[in-house]
């Protein structure tokens, strides 16, 4: 750790680098992926996280990845600056569900932030989404589907926004794939479209429950994201990963989960966030311009814009020109 990290993690609530101390956030859907930088861009702002998911080191979810666990999670929350504390949730068990829930209750006794990003479907697309008609998706998968996409995250809503409204300032963040805008266009499968609009309708509609409190309710969406999961399958790293490119060109647009986060943690930190975004649907590029955030080579990818201009609008232009 360098002096700099130490001098941070010592800082009070008033040292620019930690705005977010004193603040108690939940990250729903922490394993891996956008859930995991964003828990870990949390903490690097001060603030406690308790970080869920169903993969442990003793147990692997359904999605059958034994490298990212829950418990390395909150490790790396802590080594960044704030608390982490592993919960290992399913969040399709209501009983866990309100575990989770009476222990923040029981000791810091509120909640500021509700990260929502539950997923875990990933292993169900290939054979089952894409390239399939809806009545060629096995039911029990498409079930599965809106089950790990939307009725998690209502689950969640539920039990936890009690706590959140008992913030002077709550913020609630619901991350899926897409915004309203990029959504408008069907997303190949019944099953597909409906998991990834149903958190834009569910932080709309929360959005205007929220009001009263002075609480904030906003859809994110990453872009081509370069999860753990995605480098795996093109069998490249974060070092190389456009190696890739060569197999699915769009990758060049490609995203770390560190954009999102970072978008997250500044949104977060903003006093004026219920007046900019409740109850509105955006993307990490978005986010990213509006608070000066970078990703991790330097650059602002805007994935949404790429697709919609050049990809479905035939635009001639370069990749580069949306980074």
């Amino acid at each position: 750790m360098s002096n700099e990290d130490i001098t941070i993690q010592n800082a009070g609530p008033d040292h620019p680098r930690r705005p977010l101390a004193g603040r108690i956030a939940l990250v729903a859907g922490a394993t891996r992926g956008a859930g995991r930088a964003q828990a870990v861009e949390l903490g690097r702002a001060g603030a406690t996280v308790y970080v869920t998911g169903r993969t442990t080191r003793t147990r692997a979810s359904e999605v059958g990845r034994t490298s990212e666990t829950i418990e390395e999670t909150a490790e790396l929350v802590t080594a960044a600056g704030g608390t982490g504390i592993a919960v290992p949730t399913d969040h399709l068990d209501e009983d866990q569900v309100r575990a989770l829930a009476e222990r923040i209750d029981r000791e810091p006794g509120r909640l500021d932030i509700l990260v929502n990003d539950l997923w875990g479907g990933e292993h169900l697309l290939a054979g089952s989404v894409f390239g399939k008609k809806s009545w060629e998706t096995p039911l029990a998968d498409g079930l599965r589907i809106l089950e790990l996409g939307a009725r998690s995250h209502v689950i969640t809503a539920a039990l936890l926004l009690p706590l959140l409204i008992r913030s002077d300032a709550p913020l609630h963040v619901e991350v899926t794939d897409g915004t309203a805008r990029s959504n408008r266009r069907y997303r190949e499968n019944m099953y597909y479209d409906l998991a990834k609009n149903a958190p834009i309708r569910l932080a709309f509609g929360l959005g205007q429950e929220l009001a009263e409190y002075g609480g904030t309710a906003v859809a994110v969406s990453p872009g081509f994201l370069r999860s753990e999961q995605m480098l795996s399958h093109f069998g490249v790293s974060e070092e190389n990963w456009r190696d890739a490119i060569a197999q699915e060109p769009a990758f060049a647009i490609a995203e770390s989960p560190q954009y999102l986060a970072r978008a997250v943690a500044a949104l977060a930190a903003d006093p004026g966030r219920a007046a900019r975004w409740n109850g509105k649907s955006t993307s990490s590029a978005e986010l990213a311009k509006t608070y000066g955030v970078r990703d991790v080579d330097g650059s602002r990818p805007d994935a949404w814009a790429y697709f919609e201009d050049v990809v479905h609008g035939g635009r001639e232009a370069a990749v580069e020109d949306y980074r």
